[in-house]
């Protein structure tokens, strides 16, 4: 069975399910407003919103149908990585049950391995970036709403202005704001918004696993 093929592993029965509904809505929640996260898979991450939170479960906005995308964690802009089990989803969102109680003060202040930061989107897609009126061949590694990291062989210098192309993205004017050779940190002169990223990047995931 291969990853387009997979279901996520929902309660074993009607009963089941009913149980884990009831224990969702017995616990405290605590209500999130544009509350940006991740879901990681192992097919890719899928950018999502947290609409609520409990220490036994979670309820999240959704930009796509979670058919297909395997066992499932919850990111944090942190680095925090909780594992669930969906529940139900209906209509763009959709309920998950923690395999194990969270601290959701923790959850909350979004503490974790890392300073919290703009949710990242890992994924792997050649581009060409326009430097100087030269074209060279990078590869786009992570992408948020504000920039992206890009593997290049060619030095690039901080402050310098570039342009990102491919086929499916929209062209971007960006400046590098670190490096790490090969890597560098590019920072977007325009904004994206937060349901384009989610729905661009969902698209460079399927077409990942379909390629």
């Amino acid at each position: 069975m291969n990853l387009r093929d997979r279901r996520i592993a929902g309660p074993a029965s009607p009963l089941e399910a009913h149980r884990s509904l009831a224990d969702l809505r017995a616990t405290p929640r605590f209500a999130l407003l544009l509350r940006a996260a991740k879901l990681v898979g192992p097919a890719g991450e899928y950018l999502c919103i947290v609409r609520d939170v409990s220490e036994t479960g979670v309820r999240l906005r959704l930009f796509h149908s979670l058919s297909g995308l395997g066992h499932l964690a919850l990111e944090s802009a942190g680095g925090e990585r909780m594992p669930l089990d969906l529940v139900w989803e209906n209509e763009g969102e959709a309920g998950f049950r923690f395999n194990r109680p969270i601290d959701v003060q923790r959850f909350i202040a979004e503490a974790g391995p890392y300073p919290k930061r703009p949710i990242r989107i890992a994924v792997d897609l050649p581009i060409r970036i326009l430097v100087s009126g030269e074209a060279w061949d990078a590869q786009l590694c992570d992408l948020s709403r504000q920039g992206a990291r890009i593997e290049v062989e060619s030095h690039l210098a901080l402050g310098q202005h570039l342009r990102i192309e491919a086929e499916e993205l929209p062209e971007f004017e960006a400046t590098v704001c670190w490096r790490r050779e090969p890597c560098y940190g590019l920072v977007f002169r325009q904004l994206m918004g937060l349901e384009e990223l989610a729905r661009r990047t969902f698209r460079l995931q399927r077409y990942a696993i379909t390629a």
